[in-house]
């Protein structure tokens, strides 16, 4: 009776999920790539910080013919995007890897806003005749935000081939490693533009 009684209980007991947390979280080959690409990007901002010690007043004046508007937008679109991400790990890590799946999804799309808005942004510059030779703060703008453009496109990819092996059950509690990876790079796309807009945009 005993026996049939523990059996029951067992029976009832949730699944266990937890599972050991990794540090760093996901493939340890995507943060030799996070931590060279950071690298890139912390070179690029030191010499726009540099250059612009030196052009202030040109710097001050162009910067202000940016659409400030439309890049609070995209930075509201990548926060909300990595929240997503998280709820992502967070879902497969209970074992629903079709919730996962949704959520990257919803991350994606976030991504797709951030890059309809900032493609809207290039369309205004090439109507204008701004390009990279336009001037000095004009060539930092377009070269660091295209080159952050990219990432975005690229990070869009890896979530995507992600969130379709998720919806074939590709992920599971005990091994998700991929999900990890690919958030991980999500949320690195999303950290350099919250450096990249207060210092591009508002930063005077």
């Amino acid at each position: 009776m005993t026996e049939a009684v523990d059996t029951l209980n067992s029976d009832q007991l949730p699944e266990a999920t937890d599972q050991p947390n990794r540090y760093p979280p996901g493939d340890l080959a995507i943060w030799i790539f996070i931590l060279a690409e950071l690298s890139v990007f912390a070179v690029f901002f030191g010499a726009y910080a540099f250059t612009r010690m030196n052009h202030v007043a040109l710097f001050n004046e162009f910067q202000l013919h940016l659409d400030r508007q439309a890049a609070l937008i995209n930075t509201l679109a990548l926060i909300t995007s990595s929240y997503f991400v998280v709820r992502a790990v967070s879902a497969i890590k209970q074992n629903n890897s079709i919730a996962c799946s949704r959520w990257l999804v919803a991350a994606m799309f976030m991504g797709a806003v951030f890059l309809v808005v900032k493609s809207a942004e290039y369309s205004h510059h090439i109507e204008l005749g701004i390009n990279l030779s336009t001037n000095t703060f004009y060539m930092f703008y377009l070269s660091l935000t295209f080159f952050h453009f990219m990432h975005v496109i690229m990070g869009m990819v890896i979530l995507a081939a992600v969130a379709l092996k998720a919806k074939r059950g590709g992920y599971s509690v005990q091994e998700h490693t991929g999900v990890e990876t690919g958030a991980s790079y999500w949320h690195m796309v999303d950290l350099v533009w919250l450096i990249l807009f207060p210092l591009v945009y508002v930063m005077r």
